[in-house]
């Protein structure tokens, strides 16, 4: 895989058990704010799904309004939700994650071997050059 992939991993790999992060956070948190679209292109070929230690939890990324990801690579939105609420996540009644109980603050898990400190772009980052039209 190549480098933005392999950021979008490092990133899912963080999101805990019972959490769910967006696409756009991801991008956000990998230093692409506006690659949120990638990021699922990214997610779409992970070479390690599922819930064990090491893999890579893609189900626990969703839309910006709590949606399932209609593409889901592995199963499809039902298999996506069933997993999810295998962690406990809750859900409204149109079967949107209710963000507001179970959006990760993007902290790595307790125990991740760091700091706890939110992932983020490098410090030299240009958010205006990334953000201009």
């Amino acid at each position: 895989m190549g480098d933005f992939a392999n950021r979008v991993f490092a990133v899912v790999r963080q999101v805990p058990r019972g959490r769910v992060t967006t696409y756009g956070q991801v991008a956000r948190l990998i230093g692409a704010p506006r690659a949120a679209r990638y990021v699922g292109y990214a997610l779409h070929a992970n070479p390690e799904p599922g819930t064990d230690p090491g893999c890579i939890p893609c189900h626990r990324v969703v839309f910006k309004d709590g949606r399932m990801a209609t593409g889901f690579a592995f199963g499809g939105p039902d298999e996506q939700r069933k997993m999810l609420a295998a962690e406990g996540i809750a859900f409204d009644e149109e079967g949107r994650v209710l963000l507001e109980a179970h959006l990760w603050d993007g902290r790595p898990a307790a125990g991740a071997g760091d700091d706890g400190a939110p992932l983020g772009p490098p410090a030299d980052f240009d958010w205006e050059a990334e953000l201009a039209d």
